[in-house]
């Protein structure tokens, strides 16, 4: 049976394997694996496939909305009428919408747009026979593992 689990690279992975070796697990049997952490920007904008949770055009329509209607309703005094006035109203409140939310996603929380949390830096993967794998998962999530999987 073999037990995976991720862990941050500090001195619990360490005394995670230690306390695995005292336990009676070989140390053949115990392989642990960096992982590259991401080096490229994310992105700004999303595709089809993939979504970070920013919308870029929430305040965009709110602002439209707003002045939309307030366009709308100075537009009956005005020569085009209170449609295209409207109209006007909406796709510049739009314009001034996203413009707004750019400027707070790019420059005011830049830091941010990195990955929150913690990063599992490490897989830890021991080889153990059936009656050992409790012993290991308690002694993995004993020692702050991110996550645990046993495969048969």
């Amino acid at each position: 049976m073999q037990i995976f689990s991720t862990f941050e690279h500090n001195s619990t992975l360490e005394l995670a394997i230690t306390t695995l070796e005292k336990r009676g697990i070989k140390k053949g049997a115990i392989f642990a694996v960096p992982l590259d952490n991401r080096t490229e920007k994310r992105k700004l904008f999303d595709t089809m496939h993939r979504s970070d949770g920013i919308s870029l055009i929430d305040i965009g329509m709110a602002l439209a909305t707003a002045f939309s209607v307030i366009c709308a309703s100075i537009g009956f005094k005005l020569a085009w009428g209170p449609i295209y006035w409207g109209l006007i109203g909406a796709a510049g409140g739009f314009i001034v919408g996203v413009l707004i939310k750019l400027f707070i996603v790019l420059v005011l929380k830049k830091k941010r747009r990195t990955l929150k949390g913690k990063h599992s830096e490490v897989i830890l993967i021991v080889e153990c026979e059936e009656d050992q794998n409790e012993l290991v998962e308690n002694i993995l999530w004993e020692h702050l593992a991110i996550g645990v999987a046993k495969v048969k």
